[in-house]
């Protein structure tokens, strides 16, 4: 049999079960694993788990699921969701995104009391049954698991087709909410619904909305936008670094500096990178994070308004952080991006001290009313 697995977020990886799952399908066939969505990556790369989990295509987990169930007899999504709420409502919106039928068997929070293995097609509950007994799980029928998703979804209490509600399954006060990797609010309660009126994002019913996120993320389709909440990743690990084969402050070669505003944008495309210019708290946060495993610092350019999605954050030594008045940040960006890169996404320095020297000329040339962090 052939098995396809689709590897969805850092806590499965975390926790082991990703590893541990692999090698126990493989008791039933050949095995094959991608990586579903983006957040999961860095996981892979800090478990070593490269060469059993493929990480090189950046896909939705639907889109993942289909590409890999071309030439798969039957596919496992595996997922560690903060709550089986939030992975039963997730495993039911992927298996209906999904255009190829696939034969899908969704595995959720397999080291939890409340883990469950749900067959989506009929034809797959011996298969389950089988694994489910392997991870002493408990097998749920997925009509019960797409009746309670129904339940806790909201339709348009309107007949303006061009207002859209979307409840949040699963979400508790005080959590960061991602749109499409932005981070556009934070919930108060655990009864939280997003309303886009012509495509933008206009309140967060039991939440407070970011207007800076929500200019960030530009025009939706709020009823298929991947939505997140708390942290991307929640556990503390230790990062996996990689040796890089140049010379980082070698004065006699040429370095290839890059320039990064969106979080939400693929920063592994940057880890060869000799120095990434980020701009805003979280984007700075979290690209300093991943890049930290490849060697290679930033300048930040922040006006500390940080919502800390991660739980913690790591710094390549050579890092610089410049922290502005609040707004500051957007509006030194662009100007480095105009003055320095000329509009383009990656530049040629000869000296790294030289170019710290000029973006902090940018910046007192702008505002007195800054600080610098080194590490």
């Amino acid at each position: 049999m052939r098995i396809g697995v689709v590897v969805h977020g850092p806590q499965i990886v975390d926790t082991g079960f990703a590893e541990k799952i692999l090698g126990l399908l493989k008791n039933y066939g050949t095995v094959k694993a991608r990586l579903g969505g983006t957040m999961g990556r860095t996981a892979v790369i800090d478990a070593n788990l490269e060469g059993a989990i493929d990480i090189n295509y950046k896909l939705l987990p639907s889109q993942s699921i289909d590409k890999i169930s071309e030439d798969s007899d039957v596919v496992f999504l595996i997922n560690y969701g903060k709550s089986c709420v939030t992975g039963h409502a997730f495993g039911y919106k992927v298996y209906n995104r999904c255009k190829s039928d696939p034969n899908l068997i969704q595995i959720e929070r397999p080291g939890e009391p409340d883990g469950t293995i749900i067959p989506w097609k009929s034809n797959q509950i011996d298969l389950a049954d089988a694994v489910a007994k392997d991870l002493k799980l408990k097998v749920m029928d997925p009509s019960l698991v797409a009746k309670a998703v129904q339940t806790n979804c909201i339709s348009n209490p309107t007949e303006d087709e061009s207002i859209v509600y979307r409840k949040i399954a699963g979400v508790s006060a005080d959590e960061n909410i991602f749109l499409n990797g932005i981070v556009i609010g934070k919930s108060t309660s655990s009864d939280v619904t997003l309303i886009a009126e012509n495509g933008i994002l206009t309140q967060i019913l039991g939440g407070i909305i970011k207007e800076h996120g929500v200019e960030k993320l530009g025009k939706i389709e709020l009823d298929v936008a991947v939505v997140k909440t708390g942290l991307l990743r929640r556990s503390k690990i230790k990062p996996r670094i990689i040796d890089r084969n140049i010379e980082l402050f070698n004065k006699h070669n040429k370095l290839n500096i890059s320039y990064l505003s969106h979080a939400a944008e693929d920063i592994y495309k940057l880890k060869d990178s000799d120095l990434v210019v980020t701009v805003g708290d979280d984007t700075t946060l979290v690209a300093a994070d991943i890049l930290y495993r490849f060697r290679v610092p930033i300048i930040g350019i922040t006006d500390g308004d940080l919502d800390r999605v991660v739980e913690q954050g790591f710094r390549t030594v050579g890092s610089m952080i410049v922290e502005l008045e609040s707004g500051y940040d957007d509006i030194i960006g662009k100007k480095i991006f105009s003055e320095l890169f000329n509009g383009k996404q990656t530049m040629e320095i000869e000296n790294i001290e030289n170019f710290k020297s000029k973006i902090i000329q940018i910046i007192s040339n702008t505002t007195s009313k800054y600080n610098l962090k080194h590490n």
